[in-house]
């Protein structure tokens, strides 16, 4: 007679680690084909993330309107910040090593254009790094202020279309993902961006919103 003993269930195995890539891995994989360059991906604490510029309930692969109406709104500043010193740059990759290449919706950066010829910028080059939030917007709140923080860029600043407003995130604390202050400022008020000139640009958030 043989004797049928129960299986063991199998040994509880940790998940493993998803594998991360450094920035200069994934600037090969952009120059090799495997991502093809001017996707909507973005390289997120070492891993590929889709940069989400969705309407809430909307297609997540899609563009919302709102969004790109407030992306075009920003790059309009251009012209007054290059007489302060510094430039805006629209959904362009900001070199954040070893294991980060966000694209911010916006960000304000030292000097001209034609300084970034050969370079893309990277945290020192930084004044404000603006995201427009809608369905993306816990994801800015979170993963996005953690990674401005740590890198020490000195103002982010979200607009958010979900509540109207925009949200002012200043005084980085370095290795603990956070901003010390944050300041919502409604449609009524104005926000001041950050420039190289130590003079600040006033915007009516108003004009920030669709």
């Amino acid at each position: 007679m043989t004797l049928l003993l129960p299986a063991r269930p199998p040994p509880h195995r940790r998940p493993m680690p998803p594998v991360r890539i450094s920035v200069d891995q994934y600037h090969r994989m952009i120059a090799t084909g495997i991502i093809p360059e001017g996707d909507p991906i973005e390289l997120l604490d070492g891993q590929l993330a889709r940069k989400d510029r969705s309407t809430q309930g909307e297609d997540p692969m899609s563009v919302g309107p709102q969004q790109s109406w407030v992306v075009n709104t920003l790059g309009r500043s251009d012209a007054k910040l290059v007489r302060l010193g510094c430039h805006m740059q629209n959904q362009q990759p900001l070199s954040l090593p070893p294991v980060d290449e966000p694209e911010p919706d916006g960000m304000v950066v030292r000097g001209q254009i034609d300084d970034f010829k050969d370079r893309k910028p990277t945290a020192a080059d930084v004044l404000c790094v603006i995201e427009v939030a809608d369905s993306s917007l816990a994801d800015d709140r979170d993963r996005k202020q953690r990674i401005y923080a740590d890198h020490g860029i000195g103002q982010y600043l979200i607009i958010n279309l979900v509540d109207g407003l925009v949200e002012e995130y200043a005084e980085p604390e370095v290795g603990r993902g956070r901003y010390a202050r944050v300041t919502p400022f409604p449609a009524g008020k104005r926000v001041e961006i950050r420039t190289a000139a130590g003079k600040p640009l006033a915007v009516p958030v108003r004009s920030l919103l669709p």
